[in-house]
């Protein structure tokens, strides 16, 4: 395999945290370094216990790194992952891949001038992957998913759309082949200042229709997603990680159980790496995949100015 990826994250919060670990635990890499250069002290107590460095100043910090995963606050990515790219290094951006598609497309622009691989944390598709949806030899007709969390201080640079409901929008878009043609949407501007509740109805050109129903003001949390298909239905709780399938075609009933599953975020770190050795052909989530998640969130945000309620 030779020598181990040394492994950088940008942003020494939760999900950098994360991400540290994954890199300090992964087959054939290591953590390197951590950089966060608004909470030194931070980035220290993250990356010395994992037998990495921090550092404060951006160059040095690449010097150090072989490969570098973005979590810092969303409106920070296209900075970091810019910078990364540019220094000839393969980027992993926790979702959203950025906040505009004028940024979105100069991360890829500069990865294709570098032929570098870029990949985007939308996890979710792992476990889309392990039940088999993506197998299902059929165009979904209708889908419903609500996503709702509880009041949290995490991600309030971005809308609950950008937060929450562009995991199931990512899914919507990679379940069908179908392109999105029409959206509408109403939400609810709260504690945060933004977009705290939203409730989104994309229509596709083949008459898929998805409704997005995602808030992080709710009093508990709820994970769930109905699927119609010409065939029949699936419902998934993904809190209890149950579904009811009556489409007759064979899905994973024991899909918690994998281990791709088990650690989502390990899994999608491990398919970064193997795609930048060249032992995979793509990671799980390319820079297009998220690019085009973002265009439809975007979209979703633009028809709740037309209907939002502002508190």
């Amino acid at each position: 395999m030779g020598e181990p990826l040394r492994g950088g994250v940008i942003g020494a919060g939760v999900f950098g945290g994360h991400h540290a670990r994954k890199y300090a635990g992964a087959e054939g890499a290591v953590l390197s370094a951590v950089l966060d250069t608004h909470h030194p002290d931070r980035a220290a107590a993250l990356a010395v216990p994992l037998g990495g460095r921090a550092f404060h100043k951006l160059d040095e910090f690449l010097e150090a790194c072989d490969v570098v995963t973005v979590a810092s606050p969303a409106s920070a990515h296209i900075e970091g992952a810019l910078a990364a790219l540019k220094a000839g290094k393969p980027v992993y951006i926790e979702k959203p891949i950025a906040i505009s598609l004028a940024d979105a497309d100069k991360i890829m622009a500069e990865a294709a001038k570098q032929s570098l691989v870029v990949a985007c944390g939308h996890q979710e598709r792992v476990v889309f992957q392990a039940m088999g949806l993506f197998d299902i030899p059929e165009q979904p007709l209708r889908l419903e998913s609500i996503r709702h969390g509880t009041p949290s201080e995490r991600s309030l640079d971005v809308s609950v759309v950008l937060d929450l409901m562009i995991h199931d929008l990512d899914l919507a878009l990679s379940l069908s082949t179908a392109q999105p043609v029409a959206v509408e949407g109403e939400g609810v501007v709260d504690f945060s200042g933004g977009w705290d509740q939203a409730r989104a109805e994309v229509t596709f050109d083949d008459g898929f229709t998805a409704v997005f129903d995602s808030s992080r003001m709710a009093l508990e949390r709820k994970r769930s997603m109905k699927l119609v298909y010409p065939s029949g239905e699936v419902e998934i709780d993904f809190i209890s990680r149950k579904f009811r399938n009556t489409t007759g075609f064979a899905l994973n009933e024991d899909y918690a159980d994998a281990p791709a599953v088990k650690d989502t975020l390990a899994t999608s770190v491990e398919g970064f790496l193997a795609a930048v050795r060249g032992d995979a052909p793509r990671p799980i989530v390319t820079a297009d995949e998220a690019a085009r998640a973002l265009d439809l969130a975007l979209a979703v945000e633009h028809a709740l100015e037309d209907r939002g309620l502002r508190r």
